[in-house]
């Protein structure tokens, strides 16, 4: 019994490789919270923390439902299912966020966030042979800045600089985050998302409890977190795009599980019916890591049922092509290794 309890954490590793040798590794850290917040298990660096980047948007946009915002401007579960998105930049997406705009009476122009190319590949592709650049509607967070507008439109604060951390937007959404979390927002150190916004530097570990409580928290009817979580349950596919883990976990897995990916190589997962929540980081930050090392987590420790296993099995060894599409190795997870902290 004494071991067990010194075995605290289990090395977690994602290898990439081309035909049967190991070219690459990347190494993961992650934090699983089982129900009531018991600790079911810690991967890699035990006090391991990152930037929430776009994992964070469920709880940010919890301000938007509790504010009622939704309400004030005719929103629906779907136009709520991209203001969480990190969404594809689809003719879909693009159009539900120009949508919100024009609800509240503003425009791509009045959007913080850059533009980039769509995450959506054919949407980039017709982009492309339109010769049309990409606009501020096909950044992946245009749903989530569109929502910061109309949350400060709606409280009646200037929409000037919405974006920085001393507006009352960005406060407000602070202040709701404090009622997941068990630290103080304030204190923690804060940087620049890739979109323009804050975004704090918080253990995994807490972002697992946060999602775990979202979870339990949305059997509540009425309840802010309800809504969110049914939007992004209900709409997978605007909350993320085609090809990418959030939504082949929320597909798969029929609304059950809910994910939100976030840049740099972070995940959060939660489950409805069971309340556990799971927070992932890939050290150097690679992507392509993070399906193998979810499915190594969930499989090994037995959240995922037979049917979710199947469907999900196309995360578990990414296949590595040449540039004439024949499968030249694979990315999947390694063994997992217990770590003896004596």
């Amino acid at each position: 019994m004494l071991r067990r309890h010194l075995l605290e954490y289990q090395a977690l590793t994602v290898e990439v490789r081309r035909g049967t040798a190991v070219e690459s590794r990347h190494r993961v850290s992650a934090s699983l919270r089982l129900r009531d917040g018991a600790r079911g298990g810690t991967y890699g660096d035990p006090g391991a923390a990152a930037f929430w980047r776009s994992a964070l948007k469920p709880f940010q946009a919890l301000a938007i439902v509790q504010d009622g915002v939704l309400a004030a401007y005719g929103l629906d579960t779907a136009d709520l299912a991209v203001i969480c998105a990190s969404h594809g930049g689809t003719p879909e997406h693009t159009a539900r966020v120009a949508g919100i705009l024009d609800r509240i009476r503003c425009g791509e122009p009045d959007l913080h966030c850059g533009p980039h190319t769509p995450y959506d590949t054919e949407s980039a592709a017709a982009l492309l042979e339109s010769g049309r650049g990409p606009g501020r509607l096909h950044n992946n967070c245009s749903g989530k800045h569109a929502s910061m507008l109309a949350l400060a439109l709606h409280r009646g604060w200037s929409t000037d600089g919405y974006w920085r951390f001393e507006h009352p937007v960005q406060s407000r959404m602070r202040d709701v985050l404090s009622e997941w979390i068990d630290v103080d927002p304030e204190s923690l150190e804060w940087a620049t998302d890739g979109c323009g916004v804050p975004t704090p530097l918080i253990q995994l570990s807490e972002m697992a409890e946060a999602y775990r409580r979202l979870a339990a928290s949305a059997g509540r009817s009425g309840s802010a977190a309800e809504a969110v979580v049914e939007a992004m349950t209900a709409y997978p596919e605007l909350t993320s795009s085609p090809g990418r883990e959030p939504l082949v976990i929320m597909r798969g897995t029929s609304g059950r599980l809910l994910a939100k990916e976030g840049a740099e190589g972070v995940l959060c997962v939660a489950a409805m019916d069971d309340a556990w929540g799971l927070a992932l980081k890939v050290e150097d930050g690679a992507r392509r890591a993070v399906g193998p090392a979810v499915m190594r987590i969930l499989s090994g420790a037995g959240l995922l049922r037979g049917e979710e296993l199947e469907f999900l099995n196309s995360l578990t060894e990414v296949p590595i092509l040449s540039t004439r599409g024949e499968v030249v190795g694979g990315i999947r997870a390694a063994e997992p290794r217990e770590i003896d902290s004596r």
